[in-house]
């Protein structure tokens, strides 16, 4: 990745193949799948693996959760790669408590020795893996800067770091000021949490980041990247017309068109 990255955030009943494709269309450089257990894959479950859509070639990357090598090496002998996938990205940065008491999501931060063997095991087939991870379980994690830790010692191919750790809710303010010293690691870093303006943009580039990752803002307004990046905007409207588009060719689940009407706003 040689130029500044806009990426598209996974979450949950929302970043499906239409919404990908939609945010793509508008500047996004690169999408993500909605978190998939490393476990229900291995399994075959079906419902995990309807997730892995193949409905265009947008370029996108799986995101996974889990820490079961076995179970990652099963799922990683039935997976075979589609026009458009680019790679792995292991999940580090879930703050659900359901998801936390079994141990993944930010609760790995701290399991260097795991996380490295899961991110060896996928380079080993010949993907790319990434992490996207919060600043720790809690404050004491990050003050502790076990996150540091982790990207010094992890050959991930790229770092996406929301800027919260895992107590954290939406409206704290995302701490802006690691990202000098995560960047100083000589690792690629993503920043992620917050960004909505070509202000906060310009701060980050500052900090050495190679790239953005948005979430929430992006479902308020898919055109975000390219507004972001300067490029030309059309309407709203037009914008509502082409994901419905989007939702009828790719047949999108109705929560999914319900949850993305409900906050595409106006363009910015």
């Amino acid at each position: 990745m040689e130029k500044f990255q806009y990426m598209l955030s996974p979450m949950e009943d929302f970043t499906d193949n239409a919404f990908r494709t939609l945010c793509y269309n508008h500047g996004a450089d690169m999408t993500f799948t909605e978190l998939l257990r490393i476990e229900a894959l291995a399994d075959n479950v079906e419902k995990t693996w309807s997730r892995i859509e193949k409905k265009d070639n947008t370029p996108v990357i799986i995101q996974l959760l889990g820490s079961s090598e076995k179970d990652l090496e099963k799922f990683l002998n039935m997976f075979k790669p589609f026009e458009g996938f680019r790679g792995f990205n292991l999940n580090l940065g879930c703050p659900a408590p359901q998801v936390v008491s079994l141990g993944y999501g930010c609760a790995m931060v701290k399991k260097v020795s795991i996380v490295k063997n899961l991110v060896n095991m996928i380079k080993r087939k010949g993907y790319s893996c990434s992490i996207k991870m919060r600043l720790g379980k809690n404050i004491y994690d990050k003050q502790k800067k076990v996150y540091l830790n982790l990207i010094k010692e992890v050959d991930a191919d790229f770092f996406i770091i929301h800027a919260r750790h895992g107590r954290e809710n939406y409206d704290k303010k995302s701490d802006y000021s690691i990202f000098e010293e995560c960047c100083n690691t000589g690792k690629m870093i993503i920043a992620n949490g917050d960004i909505d303006s070509k202000e906060k943009v310009e701060i980050l580039k500052s900090s050495g980041v190679k790239g953005v990752m948005i979430g929430r803002s992006a479902i308020n307004n898919p055109q975000i990247f390219n507004f972001l990046k300067g490029n030309k905007l059309i309407s709203s409207e037009e914008i509502k017309k082409e994901y419905n588009e989007l939702a009828e060719k790719y047949d999108a689940p109705f929560r999914y068109r319900k949850n993305i009407m409900k906050r595409i706003l106006s363009i910015l």
